[in-house]
């Protein structure tokens, strides 16, 4: 017996911590309840995950590989080790990412490896030398290609799935072109590309800071990264695109015959959205007490149906919604029937805590008046309907619960930044969990960089200065009393 609906069903609580209050210990919870990750593996860092994010994510990598294609890129994939001798033709990357290689040495019986290889940290140096043979003239310009794959970094801070680990899921494209223009060009499609996918498909608001020399990645011109604020006042990085200028070009000899019979350096670019880490960002942004709440675009199921009988109305019951179902997927929706035996209260509390967008009820009341009863998990809201306006009724919901969700993410942004111009004030818009927007003049004093100092006095970071925003410099650098030369943006983050 499945049970009735009834006002006297009482519901177990399934989650039931406060995520404005703690919200670390309600991530690791809702990591473990809503079965998305295991860290019981026994290597830090390594973590297995499970049917309810993977899902999740594959539709995730498809929204972005969409963007991709539909913007010339094509698929490509390469092999998870790089040989030693790669890595070192450049030394810039080198000296940034080498403390957090993984180094493989010897196979078998400690037979040694004629040279080492390393786990992927990132592809330059395995893409590129490919690259200087696959190019041959300016006809062959751009060229534009992305795999989808893991990397592996030895993360020294402490791991938490899906938000910082030692291997993540990503996308990564690398791209060619004749000039730097249109490498920039690139650039700006990536940030496009971004907030195409991050915010509108996914709800997730960002802001895109060019990173600070000290701050780009190894061996490139620019970095421009996206940030988003977590329900902890801190910033998170999410997908960064990097100006590579001509430096690769020239390490790995990424070259073409131009339209002179010349032979002359590309320009090249990468961008890198780590979908595990979006994921992160996305479940805590738009989670609540009771759990999650998933967009409808990518949730695993957009629809749970939820039986409710007694013994003799059963088989007429389940009928009911097996036929709902058949019209649902025939619609491409994504549905489930919940036929275990729970009652009808237990299912509620699970699948709202799974943050299935819409539950559909229905019972022998339903039927005799071809009605169902819709609940939407983002306002928790629930309402009779008629059989017959279901499909349209859902694919509608669907929208309204995904503008809702982003609307509720972009209103932590208001009055989120603070001019600041004293380290006083730059501690105190951070203790608040806002963004302090500060004078900035990229020097050092006594020694320290400006960057560190206020890093040490204040504990936040130097995001960069906003790529989306024109800001012009006045007043004094908050550290050094120097003549500001930037306006940079201060946060606290993973």
């Amino acid at each position: 017996m499945n049970g009735s609906r009834s006002n006297k069903d009482k519901k177990q609580a399934i989650f039931d911590i406060s995520k404005e209050e703690n919200f670390p210990d309600w991530y690791g919870e809702i990591c473990k309840v809503a079965e998305l990750a295991d860290i019981r593996y026994g290597v830090k860092g390594f973590t297995p995950f499970l049917p309810w994010s993977v899902m999740s994510m594959n539709l995730m990598f498809a929204y972005l590989e969409d963007a991709f294609q539909s913007r010339d890129h094509l698929p490509m994939l390469f092999p998870t080790v790089i040989p030693e001798s790669n890595l070192i033709k450049e030394a810039n990357h080198v000296e940034g990412f080498t403390p957090q290689v993984f180094w493989i040495k010897e196979i078998g019986d400690g037979e040694k490896l004629e040279e080492p290889l390393a786990l992927r940290p990132t592809s330059e140096t395995a893409i590129y030398p490919m690259y200087s043979l696959w190019l041959r003239s300016w006809r062959d310009l751009p060229f534009k290609l992305y795999q989808r794959c893991s990397v592996f970094r030895s993360e020294i801070k402490s791991t938490r799935p899906f938000l910082r680990g030692r291997e993540f899921l990503w996308i990564e494209s690398h791209n060619v072109f004749a000039t730097h223009e249109e490498a920039l060009a690139q650039v700006q499609e990536d940030i496009e590309i971004t907030k195409e996918v991050v915010t509108e498909h996914f709800g997730i608001p960002v802001m895109v800071f060019r990173r600070t020399q000290w701050d780009k990645f190894p061996g490139g011109f620019n970095t421009y990264a996206a940030d988003t604020l977590m329900p902890d006042g801190k910033v998170i990085q999410l997908p960064s695109t990097h100006d590579l200028g001509d430096n690769f070009a020239k390490a790995f000899d990424v070259t073409y015959l131009n339209e002179n019979n010349e032979t002359v350096n590309a320009w090249q670019t990468c961008y890198g959205p780590a979908i595990s880490r979006i994921y992160g960002a996305m479940i805590s942004i738009h989670g609540d007490d009771k759990g999650l709440r998933i967009p409808f675009k990518i949730a695993p199921y957009q629809v749970v149906i939820v039986p409710i009988y007694k013994e003799q109305t059963e088989k007429e019951v389940l009928d009911y919604c097996n036929d709902i179902v058949k019209t649902l997927r025939k619609a491409g929706i994504r549905v489930h029937l919940d036929k275990r035996e729970q009652t009808p209260g237990w299912k509620y509390n699970y699948w709202e805590m799974k943050g299935v967008p819409i539950r559909v009820e229905a019972g022998p009341r339903d039927i005799k008046e071809k009605k169902v009863v819709l609940m939407r998990r983002d306002t928790m809201k629930r309402e009779p309907i008629e059989l017959s306006a279901l499909k349209k009724t859902i694919n509608t919901l669907g929208e309204e619960i995904d503008a809702n969700l982003r609307a509720i993410a972009e209103s932590k942004f208001e009055g989120l930044i603070v001019d600041a111009d004293s380290m006083g004030t730059i501690e105190d818009a951070l203790e608040k969990g806002k963004i302090a927007r500060i004078p900035f003049c990229t020097t050092e004093m006594d020694g320290l960089p400006c960057d560190e100092a206020i890093k040490e006095k204040t504990g936040g970071e130097v995001r960069g200065t906003r790529s989306d925003v024109e800001d012009v410099a006045t007043g004094v650098c908050v550290n050094c009393g120097k003549v500001a030369t930037e306006i940079v943006y201060v946060a606290r983050s993973y």
